[in-house]
């Protein structure tokens, strides 16, 4: 009986009662040195002004003008809307209170019956498995016991109120269960020095010397962001691309006004007489694929007989701000190509995109098309939305009038600021990216560890004002490419037309590009479509080097019916999808072979990879 109640601390259903009062629990909660926490008290408040000195100088010197006021603005707009349903009736009002009121009862009420020693189960809506409540006092100690559940309650109350109140069209509501998520986030229990028991203990220990480290920390993050917080989540002096990070061997063999053309030195005797071309994302930079020779995909396709072209986007100022998705698809993907049949006189090439590189690929095929241009013979689709029905959190930031804003920002400048898109892709997981690492900098005042792939989404990239414009009007806002209404070099674009065989790899639990969504716009080729679902998330997902083992993928039929069906029926399959994707490649020209080509070819290579598009900092 004992052990079925025992319930492992913080993941099962019932939790022991309090027990008897132990004096000696309250002794790390007490200040031993009252004098050397007044003093750090006082260094704190210090590096604190030296922080908000920091934000202030450059919005006073008008080198920036302040933004936050628009997303507020939005948020108190939307949640007005859920406000005025509940308030406009004293009936639901009375309702509303009455549940919530409720609810703190029943905290009330087992707190009483856990200091009473009895064990007592707590409801499904308060989680014991959350890693933010962790430590052992969230459960052993009454007062954090009670904040804890208060927060849990309090959190699903708010999302019920959006849930239940009616009236509300889609977008609003979306909206609304969003901006309530993140406000849930911010005002975590764990976020706090006087409510988060382990950071109370460690503050008294320290005699708050981690918080001194901690304002010191922010004061530096305000100033290397210019006014805005860059939050470090890895220690970046760690890292340095091409010569620790992105140094699998090629050469530049060409260059264009938006990207330099890469090819990697062969690393076998004979290689696949198609070349292979990566259209990565411009919104973070190619390297993700090349973090290190151990997760390097572009290493491993090297290594399997790929001969290997990425496109290195330009880290575009205010001279790129009217290159369009034409230009991207002219002077990135074509100038590519061309570059292909220069360095190898290959006309046939394999294609893959990555994200919104996808997009553009998917897009450009289209365009391809109607041109009659067959020289791509295959592509593959790495986390790629071309239907954006389905496309996530990422929507409650694309409606007309936010679009409009972003548009009058990038006007001034030319472009959108990396750190903008940084921003938003955190806030999809705020409770992993953003929260712990304020934490643990701010609070704590500890140093993150080093992590190429955290190095890597730090080092954000700007968006050209009328490639970013034409991205979210067209693919977010109204859905153009799936609708065959995208206009492209002048030409209305249908992916009906793409008759290639398509390689279309999604991720389970990925934020960005939902599996769902990848499988609805399978449906949208005129050709063969395989889709894939590999494990983990957008990045996880797609860099999972088979040697280490990770996660698994799934394969089925075709993209036809719904989702949930495709999934029921999947076969899934251990490990990395890699070396299946490898397989199918080499079915698509029989898996003929040439001699390992020399990296430029005729041409002149212009420099060592990884080329310096790539070193060029936001």
């Amino acid at each position: 009986m004992a052990e079925d109640r025992k319930a492992d601390g913080l993941t099962g259903k019932t939790a022991d009662g309090f027990g008897s009062f132990d004096p000696k629990s309250v002794d790390p909660y007490i200040v031993k040195d009252p004098e050397a926490f007044a003093v750090n008290l006082a260094r704190t408040v210090e590096q604190l002004g030296k922080a908000a000195s920091a934000w202030l100088a450059p919005r006073e010197s008008g080198e920036k003008t302040d933004t936050m006021a628009e997303p507020v603005v939005d948020m108190v707009k939307t949640l007005s809307k859920v406000s005025e349903y509940w308030l406009s009736d004293p009936r639901r009002t009375l309702e509303a209170q009455t549940y919530l009121l409720g609810s703190y009862f029943s905290i009330w009420s087992r707190t009483l019956q856990k200091m009473g020693g009895e064990t007592v189960a707590e409801p499904d809506d308060i989680p014991r498995n959350d890693k933010r409540f962790s430590d052992e006092d969230w459960v052993k100690n009454p007062f954090f016991d009670f904040l804890r559940q208060a927060y849990f309650v309090t959190s699903s109350w708010a999302d019920k109120m959006v849930r239940d109140a009616e009236g509300l069209d889609e977008h609003t509501r979306h909206k609304a269960t969003f901006y309530v998520k993140q406000i849930s986030s911010a005002l975590s229990p764990a976020n706090f020095v006087t409510t988060n028991p382990q950071l109370y203990r460690e503050t008294v220990a320290s005699s708050g010397a981690n918080l001194v480290k901690g304002m010191q920390m922010l004061a530096e993050d305000l100033v290397a962001g210019k006014g805005d917080l860059r939050l470090r989540q890895t220690d970046t002096s760690k890292f340095a691309v091409g010569e620790n990070i992105a140094i699998t061997p090629g050469k530049v063999v060409a260059q264009s006004d938006v990207c330099q053309i890469i090819q990697y030195d062969a690393a076998t005797e004979t290689v696949l007489k198609r070349p292979l071309l990566i259209c990565p994302p411009w919104i973070n930079k190619f390297y993700v694929l090349d973090l290190n020779p151990q997760k390097s995909f572009i290493k491993w396709a090297v290594d399997q007989g790929q001969t290997v072209f990425v496109i290195s986007w330009v880290n575009p100022d205010e001279r790129h701000a009217a290159k369009d998705w034409e230009s991207y698809a002219r002077e990135g993907i074509g100038f590519a190509l061309d570059s292909i049949k220069a360095a190898t006189g290959e006309d046939d090439v394999n294609a893959i995109g990555y994200c919104v590189g996808g997009t553009l690929l998917a897009a450009t095929l289209a365009l391809h098309a109607q041109k009659g241009d067959q020289r791509i013979r295959s592509a593959t689709l790495f986390t790629t939305q071309v239907d954006f029905t389905y496309a996530g959190d990422l929507k409650v930031f694309v409606d007309e009038e936010q679009i409009g804003q972003i548009e009058a920002r990038m006007k001034e400048t030319g472009y959108l600021d990396g750190s903008k898109m940084a921003t938003a892709f955190n806030m999809l997981r705020a409770s992993d990216l953003i929260w712990p690492y304020f934490v643990n900098n701010y609070l704590k005042g500890q140093d993150p560890m080093p992590f190429d792939l955290l190095y890597w989404n730090s080092d954000s990239t700007r968006m050209p004002a009328a490639n970013h414009s034409f991205y979210l009007r067209n693919c977010y806002l109204e859905n153009n490419l799936t609708k065959g209404a995208m206009m492209l070099a002048g030409k209305k674009i249908s992916l009906n037309d793409v008759t290639i065989p398509i390689y279309n790899l999604a991720a389970k639990e990925d934020h960005i590009a939902p599996a769902k969504s990848v499988f609805v716009g399978s449906q949208f080729f005129g050709g063969d479509v395989t889709y894939v679902m590999a494990g983990s998330g957008h990045i996880a997902g797609v860099v999972n080097p088979p040697d280490k083992g990770k996660y698994q993928f799934w394969t089925g039929g075709k993209t036809e019916g719904t989702f949930e069906d495709w999934v029921a029926a999947a076969h899934e399959t251990p490990g990395s999808w890699w070396p299946h994707w490898q397989a199918w490649i080499e079915g698509l020209d029989e898996g003929k072979r040439v001699p390992a080509r020399k990296s430029g070819g005729t041409l002149n290579t212009l420099e060592e990879a990884p080329g310096s598009y790539v070193r060029a900092r936001a």
